[in-house]
């Protein structure tokens, strides 16, 4: 596709780049049968090809406006059309960066400002953890909009950690809201890699890994959050195997500090660093396998169904393997026959910024998966996890905390979680 650059953004960094990828873009539309809210909605401006139109007339300077905003804003940036596009469109970027121009130019209305700020600021504040315990103390009077976003407290044995030390270490990083919302997956995480010989090390002072930020056109904010993970890591980065990711959303993220950080003389090395050693937990299932299965015992949950994120299958091009590991451990899993590549709805924030879309994608990715009969529903990611709990009473949980419990059952010593 054809783009002439506005004066004003010609020799930029971001101009440059988004030159390159929207000059990749062949217009074929292959990308708008894979993008879901094209496919909730039928327009054209609501599906990648449409957006891409978009933010090139934006690059070219044309006036944008609320309603070009708005079509950025209905995106989940799931990335599936990455997938699909035969010409290897990097639309990620891309509509961060359109995202970014119109927000400058498109002031948003009082409540929506309010809302966003409190998002990217409350998300990623120490007082989460707070403000949830009290959400979940007063959580049977919560209206039910507001009551699906705050899970039932966890047992005190969701904490329960590890104490032995190993020579083999990773470096886990435990988000910012996962550990008030499920703090049974790092715990769990840690009890699993326990078992098989590998220490779990937290450093202090990592927080979010920018996404949070990022995807609400905080592009400066974002970086400051990659280079403070950065610095809480790297004294530690040679004496760990890996940096464990086990939120496939962080997981993509971290695994593009590289490219985030390539402008910045300081940090430009290390974020290159950091991006290479970096895995999604799945990644480490492989030499697992081996050393845990004759461990586990008869599972609570062996019928399982796996939802696959789309920061996992298309934001890391990771697809099968939780899959094809776990039943190499004695799982039944199964994936939605129909539509396992489509995005839940959650997307981060997007099921607060956009809920009538988020839940109707909701709704149409728990009628595949339930079709599938299973004892619960496992996922990667804490988003996908608790959004798609929210409209279902089959238990819905990271699937290494069905290896923790089939693992705890085989070591009396181990708590199983309630």
């Amino acid at each position: 596709m054809q783009i002439h650059l506005a004066p004003e953004f010609q020799g930029t960094r971001e101009g440059t780049e988004a030159e390159g990828i929207v000059r990749n873009c062949v217009h074929c539309g292959f990308c708008t049968a894979t993008c879901p809210t094209y496919q909730l909605l039928g327009d054209e401006l609501d599906g990648p090809r449409g957006r891409i139109y978009l933010i090139k007339q934006a690059l070219e300077g044309a006036p944008v406006t609320a309603t070009t905003q708005l079509h950025l804003d209905r995106c989940l940036t799931c990335r599936n059309c990455e997938t699909t596009c035969p010409s290897g469109v990097q639309y990620g970027r891309l509509v961060e960066i359109g995202r970014e121009i119109v927000d400058a130019r498109v002031p948003r209305p009082a409540p929506s400002r309010a809302l966003r700020w409190l998002l990217k600021e409350g998300l990623t504040s120490r007082l989460f953890a707070p403000a949830m315990r009290l959400g979940q103390a007063v959580r049977p009077l919560l209206p039910q909009a507001l009551k699906a976003k705050v899970p039932p407290p966890a047992p005190a044995s969701a904490r329960d950690w590890p104490t032995r030390t190993h020579a083999r270490k990773v470096l886990l990083l435990t988000g910012c809201v996962q550990p008030a919302m499920a703090p049974n997956i790092n715990s769990a995480t840690a009890r699993v890699l326990d078992a098989a010989g590998i220490q779990t090390v937290v450093a202090a002072g990592a927080g979010c890994c920018g996404a949070i930020r990022t995807h609400l056109s905080d592009a400066a904010g974002g970086l400051d959050d990659m280079r403070r993970n950065i610095d809480a890591w790297w004294p530690l980065v040679d004496e760990v195997e890996a940096i464990v990711m086990n939120a496939s959303g962080c997981g993509v993220t971290v695994k593009g500090y590289g490219h985030a950080l390539a402008h910045d003389p300081a940090y430009a090395h290390k974020a290159r660093r950091i991006a290479e050693k970096t895995r999604d937990l799945s990644e480490l299932l492989p030499a697992l396998v081996p050393v845990l299965k004759p461990r586990l015992k008869k599972p609570r949950w062996r019928d399982l169904v796996f939802h696959p994120p789309c920061t996992l299958q298309h934001g890391q091009q990771l697809r099968g393997g939780v899959e094809i590991h776990l039943r190499n451990m004695g799982f039944n899993v199964s994936v939605a026959s129909v539509e396992s590549h489509l995005c839940c709805g959650s997307a981060g924030t997007y099921s607060v910024l956009q809920p009538e879309l988020a839940l109707k994608l909701r709704d149409r990715k728990l009628r595949h998966l339930e079709a599938t009969r299973p004892q619960a529903i496992v996922s990667a990611n804490i988003g996908c996890i608790t959004h798609l709990q929210s409209g279902t009473d089959i238990p819905t949980m990271h699937w290494v905390e069905v290896v923790d419990e089939a693992l705890s059952r085989g070591f009396p010593s181990l708590r199983v979680t309630d």
